[in-house]
């Protein structure tokens, strides 16, 4: 009797111990985002994504396969600096002893820093950082949700076309002004074969510094190159000033797009007033997305922090809900059991799938391959300025007709 008492105390040990084990667990998600400088807008909405997500899941049990662990954030401001993105990455490893890191919204920080997280095997998960080569590299730990730079170009020309066509009026001259960071030259990069290859004359190809407090001389360049397409990438601040600038100087090509970014940012309605009407915006999300839950979350996040989710935030929160499910999935937080988890992620249902398309799945580069996006059409119709979403036609709200080319302003 006493054999059989030890073995069934045995037995029941081996079944509490690994619960208790993780019983007090944390995750430890170290985040390193750009919350000063030119930047610091966007990595303020990628913390406040990440905050909500990550108090719903928190909430909501934790991480039940390891006791109920729950996640802890953990933040380093970037400053845009690619030598502070490392230098924070180090830190993150080997003294705070993160499970996972996170960022850096800054192609330019990202692309050294999960190279520092390839390094020690530690997983990287890119909620936002479009430089193609970030997941060209060969590397085994870094996974990116948002659409990589080729993508967001290659759509930027195929929604060109597309109105054209519907609207019969052609387009001939592009110009090219972009921040002079990873991320602007990038979409340079890109935006020069695609032109090329589309029949548009670059009639501009020009980068300024994001610090700029004039760009008076850049749309001098704008105005006597007079493109029918004005191509822009930019933050928060230098998307107001040469919005506004443009204006000021009666500058009018017949269509400005935007890629995301300072254009998506709140501020830049609020900035720019009537100056944003009819200029189009690429993104990977918009408030009047049909999808299940979007409105919900969106009005939760609205509440909160009194702005609509961006493409950006939204790559964020859904970063969180991905990572607990990977999580749930590898039932261990050793970095060979999360990177092989989050590798074999097709992440499709639950309140975190908010965005446009089916599922977050990566291929065998870490790119999510479902990745997709939108163009949208600032303007008022009646209840105030708003973003609207046009292309892929499919997807344009009902009832609306894009304004296209620009009045003449």
């Amino acid at each position: 009797m006493k054999r059989i008492y030890l073995l069934v105390l045995g037995l029941a040990m081996s079944l509490v111990l690994p619960s208790l084990a993780f019983a007090q667990t944390t995750v430890k998600v170290g985040n390193i985002l750009p919350l000063s400088g030119p930047s610091a807008s966007v990595g303020q909405q990628g913390k406040q994504a990440r905050e909500m997500a990550v108090e719903e899941i928190n909430a909501a049990g934790g991480i039940k396969s390891l006791g109920g662990a729950k996640i802890e954030l953990l933040y380093a401001d970037s400053k845009s600096d690619p030598n502070v993105g490392v230098t924070e990455a180090e830190r993150f490893i080997n003294t705070e002893n993160v499970h996972v890191l996170t960022g850096a919204w800054n192609s330019g920080v990202t692309y050294p820093s999960t190279a520092v997280a390839e390094r020690y095997g530690i997983p990287y998960i890119v909620p936002v950082s479009v430089r193609d080569t970030i997941t060209e590299r060969g590397f085994k730990n870094v996974f990116r949700i948002a659409a990589k730079d080729s993508w967001w170009t290659r759509d930027q020309f195929a929604f060109l076309k597309d109105m054209e066509k519907e609207f019969g009026e052609k387009l001939s001259t592009v110009a090219f002004v972009y921040e002079n960071g990873d991320w602007g030259t990038g979409f340079a990069s890109q935006w020069r074969k695609l032109a090329e290859a589309s029949g548009y004359k670059v009639v501009l190809d020009e980068p300024y510094p994001s610090s700029a407090t004039d760009l008076t001389p850049v749309v001098n360049k704008i105005r006597r190159a007079h493109p029918d397409v004005l191509m822009l990438v930019s933050n928060a601040a230098d998307a107001i000033l040469l919005t506004n600038t443009l204006a000021d100087y009666k500058v009018s090509p017949k269509v400005i797009i935007g890629s995301g970014g300072g254009h998506a940012d709140p501020t830049f309605m609020s900035g720019c007033g009537d100056n944003a009407k009819y200029i189009f915006d690429i993104v990977e999300w918009e408030a009047d997305v049909n999808k299940a839950g979007a409105k919900e979350v969106n009005a939760k996040y609205k509440e909160r922090y009194g702005n609509n989710l961006t493409g950006e935030a939204v790559d964020a929160y859904i970063s969180m809900y991905m990572l607990a499910d990977a999580l749930e999935r590898a039932g261990s937080l050793e970095p060979d059991a999360i990177r092989k988890a989050l590798a074999e992620t097709d992440y499709k249902t639950g309140r975190g799938m908010i965005v446009t398309y089916d599922s977050v799945k990566f291929d065998e580069t870490g790119q999510n391959e479902n990745a997709a996006l939108a163009v949208v059409q600032i303007n008022d119709i009646g209840k105030g300025l708003e973003r609207i979403t046009v292309w892929p036609k499919a997807a344009r709200r009902a009832g609306y007709s894009p304004v296209f080319p620009m009045p003449t302003k």
